[in-house]
């Protein structure tokens, strides 16, 4: 199940593809109708699951193929980045937001723009690119090009893929929701298409963040078998 590059581009495949597959209109239709909204939305995050723990496993195991040499500096850019990566995430995952699977932020009597959703709309997805983006430069191996290169492909192709899907399923409730957001964090409120919005987000969510970081750099080497530490 593991220890090849082969392997590796395989759960690659399976982890991305699985993802557009399933998220497709016409997979997804069948599939709610056969199970239901909620049961689909289980077997869909647990088959996700699955297979991103076989990619890092398949990760971990590759042979190391150096494919250029990269600038010792770059090595310090995911320590610098992931927080911002954390933050995105954990404020994404934790905030009513239209562009979710099985959200309710559209309906009525609900704010769909608050809180992170004013710097952008896919938070989650823009910490997985930056993710993604951080390792991939402080990497010049094979291995890591295929995973790092392969989850960018799906954070920035989810992107457009949820808006064009978000814009159909809504038609005229998606308008205010792009008028006053963007794909790419603060462009609106550079723009002054929306403010700012602190309370919305909130310290607690900031405390969930480094609690996850310090961990993450805890279990880097457990999991992945090399510090996240740079040195």
């Amino acid at each position: 199940m593991t220890g090849g590059l082969d392997t590796l581009f395989a759960a690659m495949v399976a982890f991305v593809g699985g993802h557009f597959l399933l998220s497709s209109a016409p997979v997804r239709s069948v599939l709610v109708r056969q199970f239901g909204e909620k049961q689909f939305l289980g077997y869909y995050s647990l088959a996700i699951t699955v297979l991103f723990v076989w990619l890092l496993l398949a990760y971990r195991d590759a042979p190391l193929e150096i494919l250029w040499q990269v600038n010792p500096a770059l090595a310090w850019l995911p320590v610098l980045v992931m927080p911002v990566a954390l933050f995105l995430a954990v404020c994404g995952l934790t905030t009513p937001n239209p562009t979710m699977a099985g959200s309710d932020a559209l309906a009525p009597g609900r704010d769909p723009t608050s809180g992170i959703m004013r710097i952008t709309r896919h938070p989650f997805l823009n910490g997985v690119t930056l993710w993604a983006l951080s390792h991939l430069l402080a990497n010049g191996d094979t291995a890591s090009l295929t995973l790092f290169g392969g989850l960018l492909v799906l954070a920035t192709g989810g992107m457009w893929h949820i808006d064009l899907k978000k814009a159909g399923q809504h038609t005229a409730g998606w308008g205010p929701v792009l008028m006053t957001t963007s794909a790419v964090p603060l462009v609106a409120i550079i723009q002054r298409r929306t403010k700012f919005d602190w309370p919305g987000i909130g310290w607690w969510r900031v405390a969930v963040t480094v609690v996850l970081y310090l961990a993450l750099l805890w279990l880097h080497p457990l999991i992945l078998g090399v510090s996240a530490w740079p040195g």
